[in-house]
């Protein structure tokens, strides 16, 4: 580290205000900043210091994502050879590894597209690179179909990045999570690839799927009225689905990670999944209602608590719903805005066929109204201290 700090040192002079290359300055800066702590500390006593900032606040997020990512992986290689029905004869490294060599482009390519627009901008702007991105860059790889070509992947980055970011002012003024706004991005687009009703594993041209294998997702498996997965297989996460969104139980150690830390809400992890909770005990209550046709009623009866475990509900809960820059910023506002995400993410999904996965459409609707939560948060409080102090 040391010899990397000296070529810092050695080139800081290059890129200081009027210096030839000060142009630079901010991409010197960035770089520096990844590696050590920032030069320009305070150091007057009035201020408090404290080891968390920005860096590392999204390096423990991206450390509570490994679990998901890493059994991404595995995932991603075992519903390749569990569809060409050479499961059995595959050992655990080798499945691990076509996983890997499948899911570590579109890292690359996300980060390489996403953090060079953040350069870009930082150098026009003069301003400090932020570390904003280090989260996002992976959780777009995380929430996206493991076929989505690398162009397209570029694609929603780049749309995330500038539209639903850098044009609001970048790290800590966008109003919606630039991940799922890459999501919507492609899902609008290109609807036929996000869909959730095609093959969401990696098949070479000679290949050939095994009669009775379907690699249709849950979510698509249930619109459609035909419910068939094991719920080991939902929880643990053998089930195709989007990278990082197939295993509960790898989205729940993040979610410890996140909750120790204080990095995450867990009042808001609680209430979606209260919210997610109460809704489909709604929908169970009315599963035998007239006029829902078999397909419909079929999904009214699935077991509240499946929505936890399929789909995107979980990994939406942990790590979209609890971005402290886009969510809902009071304590009483959490509540609020994470009950009505659970509400709107199984509404959406049950009673829209057309549209099985609710929970990024949930989270983006409800990051658009948590300035407002707030506001209104905010409001009733003062107004109860207003008419304490009048009775006082």
């Amino acid at each position: 580290m040391k010899f990397i700090r000296n070529i810092f040192e050695k080139t800081e002079p290059f890129v200081k205000k009027g210096a030839k290359f000060h142009w630079l300055r901010s991409t010197h800066e960035g770089l520096f900043t990844l590696f050590f702590v920032q030069k320009n500390t305070s150091k007057s006593g009035a201020h408090i210091h404290d080891f968390i900032d920005l860096k590392r606040t999204m390096g423990i997020v991206v450390l509570a994502l490994v679990p998901a990512i890493l059994f991404g992986m595995y995932n991603t290689g075992f519903q390749h050879f569990k569809a060409i029905g050479e499961l059995a004869s595959t050992g655990f490294f080798e499945i691990f590894l076509f996983g890997l060599l499948k899911v570590f482009p579109v890292i690359v390519v996300s980060y390489v597209v996403g953090l060079g627009i953040e350069f870009v901008f930082a150098q026009i702007r003069g301003h400090d690179i932020q570390e904003g991105f280090l989260v996002s860059g992976i959780l777009i790889p995380l929430v996206m179909p493991i076929e989505t070509p690398l162009w397209m992947i570029a694609v929603a980055t780049a749309f995330a990045v500038i539209i639903g970011k850098e044009v609001f002012g970048g790290t800590g003024m966008n109003i919606w999570n630039p991940a799922l706004v890459a999501r919507a991005f492609l899902f609008f687009a290109y609807p036929a690839q996000m869909s959730g009703e095609s093959v969401w594993v990696s098949l070479k041209s000679t290949d050939v799927v095994v009669d009775g294998f379907s690699g249709a997702t849950p979510m698509a498996q249930a619109a459609a009225g035909n419910i068939n997965f094991s719920v080991s297989d939902a929880f643990f996460g053998f089930i195709p689905g989007s990278v990082g969104e197939t295993s509960t139980l790898a989205i729940l150690l993040g979610a410890l990670i996140l909750i120790v830390t204080g990095i995450g809400s867990w009042k808001i992890m609680m209430s979606t999944v209260a919210g997610g909770v109460v809704m489909g005990i709604i929908l169970n209550i009315f599963a035998g209602a007239e006029g829902l046709s078999p397909e419909v009623a079929s999904y009214f009866s699935m077991p509240f608590w499946h929505h936890l475990i399929i789909g995107g509900f979980a990994f939406g809960a942990i790590f979209m719903a609890t971005d402290p820059v886009s969510g809902s910023q009071t304590e009483k506002g959490k509540w609020i805005y994470g009950f009505l995400i659970g509400i709107l993410a199984v509404l959406i999904r049950v009673l829209n066929p057309a549209f099985p996965e609710g929970m990024m459409l949930a989270i983006l609707i409800m990051n658009t109204f948590a300035p407002l939560i707030d506001h209104y948060t905010v409001q009733g409080n003062i107004k109860r201290r207003l008419k304490r102090a009048s009775v006082s």
